[in-house]
């Protein structure tokens, strides 16, 4: 059967060829707790749905509104699979114990690069969603952008307390960026937000180079916290 876990993601398991991001709107902090447990009950009484799949991870937002989805899966033919053969029913459970929500976007990544400091034991307290939209599909440009954004995270003279890692995904459709960052507290991250510099960078030529990339149309940034993890029972037992 399918087991909850409180343990974090592991976003560099290599076994993972496609990573999908979605997100639902539910309208209040009360309805976001509603959601989260009644997907984990819809998933918990069911058998795990496909040997594809490595993990399933709910966050609330701290917008008091919305929830993240993000789901691990070996390859996206997988989950093409899962959602002819089991999705529906899921959704439809769900939406009968909290009617009206707002699925607002999937979008399906491939992990491309991580970075963490040395120290990197502390449990995120927090998960940081930076999304970047580009004016078009480059992949050598998402590639590019990351590659640059590591560089200034790694040269910088000041980093800011309470980061942990940031994990970059690119769309599968070549404009988009998704950097998962684990923080050790929401505290810290607006803190680092407030200091002086680009965003939670200080302010240097590499950071300023990320910010003024060619064809950067928007980036989002959205603080969460993990609320529900569902895995296959093998993972369950050994802790992964």
């Amino acid at each position: 059967m399918t087991r909850r876990t409180t343990r974090h993601p592991d976003l560099t398991d290599p076994r993972i060829g496609a990573s999908l991001f979605s997100t639902w709107r539910v309208g209040t902090p009360e309805r976001q707790q509603e959601a989260v447990e009644a997907i984990g009950r819809t998933w918990e009484r069911r058998a795990w749905p496909a040997s594809g799949l490595l993990g399933y991870h709910v966050y609330t937002g701290e917008d008091g509104e919305t929830l993240l989805h993000y789901s691990q899966w070996a390859s996206e033919q997988a989950f093409e699979a899962f959602a002819k053969t089991h999705r529906q029913e899921r959704v439809d459970e769900i939406d009968t114990v909290v009617p009206g929500i707002e699925r607002v976007a999937l979008h399906r990544y491939r992990h491309y690069r991580s970075g963490a400091r040395e120290d990197a034991g502390a449990v995120p307290g927090c998960v940081v969603i930076v999304d970047v939209e580009f004016d078009g599909p480059d992949a050598a440009r998402q590639r590019a952008w990351v590659d640059a954004v590591l560089e200034a995270l790694e040269s910088d003279p000041r980093p800011h307390p309470g980061g942990i890692s940031a994990h970059f995904h690119l769309g599968t459709d070549g404009t988009r960026v998704l950097n998962y960052a684990e923080w050790e507290s929401a505290r810290a991250h607006a803190d680092a937000l407030a200091a002086p510099g680009s965003g939670v960078g200080s302010a240097t030529a590499a950071w300023e180079r990320v910010q003024r990339w060619p064809g950067l149309r928007s980036s989002t940034v959205r603080r969460y916290e993990h609320a529900l993890g569902l895995v296959p029972p093998d993972r369950a037992r050994t802790g992964r």
